[in-house]
């Protein structure tokens, strides 16, 4: 068989089991009202949880940056692409997450993907090969990456199974621990218990790298994430927070003690390899932190909260199930991978943009619906989605 023929033959296989993946080209801004392959659709897709990536004040930060640093960076950070503007939110980045973490440094990366490589190979690094990495079994793809690339020992333990991870840590003879987990499940939209897992990390002298990418300016009254919702205060801590979902921009960022960042700079060789981030999006995302810390985020997040009970309150499911989740993250679980294409495709037609969620990024037998709602939204659009899945349903 030719190269590319066995290709086309795997890609038929993939199409014929419903898992095939393919892309629509949005072409408005991010928003809940887009145009999509010049369809004007409602979007219940997207990870913008603060309505921030078309806020005007991001926008006119950006545009500032631009014009203060223009478009690229040049080069690494530890060459000559470091600007005042990474320097600058990084200070700020710390200074949000201080009251959690003490004497707190921050490390800002271009994306979240990125600072998960970095962190787990960078810690994994400090014993050489002799360190453990101890993994949530839901833990997203970047974490799974970053465990393989720090080519440390890997133990998963099952979802939410705080004794299998304990009975782990007490047999580890390993000078370097390291348990990671996603603080808000990614595809379930439920809560890592992170204050129990952190104190069987300092019982076990092992360090909790948790990855907030669907936390961060979410959670807590100031939208400090999971640090201010659990109130987590440890040295054992290292944490990763997202800023291209609720903060609207892009990249992410890694906060802890500073010898810990300090470790990372000379040993992450996803940091150190690699071209800085556009200083421009550095500038803009100072705009996001002062929306998120103030009264307008606290108010943002009051509205997604009365959103996400409007939701949960109002389907009247018959033959799915909506996982149990206090986030902006909804799944409706159908189960079998072509009728959930075929849900999402029925709404597509409607107007109404919800991803169909298949294996492998869910387990077999639980494709579904990942609905996500912004603060963008309004009643008014919950309602017509409620309407159309409701109906659906009943068929």
């Amino acid at each position: 068989m030719m190269l590319l023929d066995q290709l086309e033959s795997r890609l038929a296989a993939l199409d014929a089991a419903s898992l095939l993946r393919r892309r629509r080209v949005a072409e408005t801004a991010c928003a809940p009202r887009v145009v999509v392959n010049g369809k004007p659709m409602l979007a219940f897709c997207s990870n913008d949880y603060l309505g921030l990536a078309a806020h005007p004040a991001v926008m006119a930060a950006l545009q500032e940056g631009v014009s203060k640093y223009g478009v690229g960076s040049g080069a690494s950070h530890l060459i000559s692409g470091h600007s005042r503007a990474h320097a600058v939110l990084e200070e700020r980045l710390a200074d949000f997450v201080a009251p959690y973490i003490g004497s707190a440094r921050a490390l800002y990366f271009c994306t979240g993907y990125m600072a998960n490589l970095a962190v787990l190979s960078g810690l994994a690094s400090i014993s050489g090969n002799e360190a453990v990495i101890f993994s949530e079994s839901l833990n997203h793809a970047s974490l799974i990456d970053g465990a393989r690339l720090s080519r440390a020992q890997v133990e998963i333990y099952e979802h939410g199974d705080l004794a299998a991870l304990e009975a782990l840590l007490k047999v580890s003879q390993a000078p370097t621990k390291i348990v990671v987990t996603d603080s808000v499940f990614s595809m379930d939209g439920d809560l890592a218990p992170i204050p129990v897992i952190l104190a069987l990390c300092e019982k076990y002298h092992a360090w909790l790298v948790v990855d907030d990418a669907h936390g961060f300016g979410v959670l807590g009254e100031h939208g400090r994430g999971v640090l201010e919702h659990f109130n987590l205060r440890s040295p054992n801590l290292v944490y990763m927070g997202t800023l291209g979902k609720a903060a609207g921009v892009s990249g992410a960022f890694v906060a802890a003690h500073a010898p810990v960042i300090d470790w990372l700079v000379q040993k992450a060789r996803p940091y150190v390899y690699t071209t800085a981030a556009p200083p421009a999006l550095a500038h803009a995302l100072l705009a996001s932190l002062d929306i998120i810390g103030g009264d307008e985020g606290r108010a943002r997040r009051a509205n997604l909260r009365d959103l996400i009970a409007q939701l949960r309150g109002g389907l009247r499911l018959t033959r799915w199930s909506l996982l149990p989740s206090a986030t902006a993250i909804q799944p409706l679980v159908i189960g079998d991978n072509a009728q959930a294409m075929r849900v999402a495709a029925n709404l597509y037609e409607q107007g109404l943009w919800v991803p169909a969620i298949r294996p492998p990024t869910v387990p077999e037998g639980t494709a579904r619906l990942r609905v996500t709602l912004s603060a963008a939204h309004a009643a008014g659009d919950v309602a017509v989605l409620l309407d159309a899945v409701n109906k659906l349903d009943a068929v």
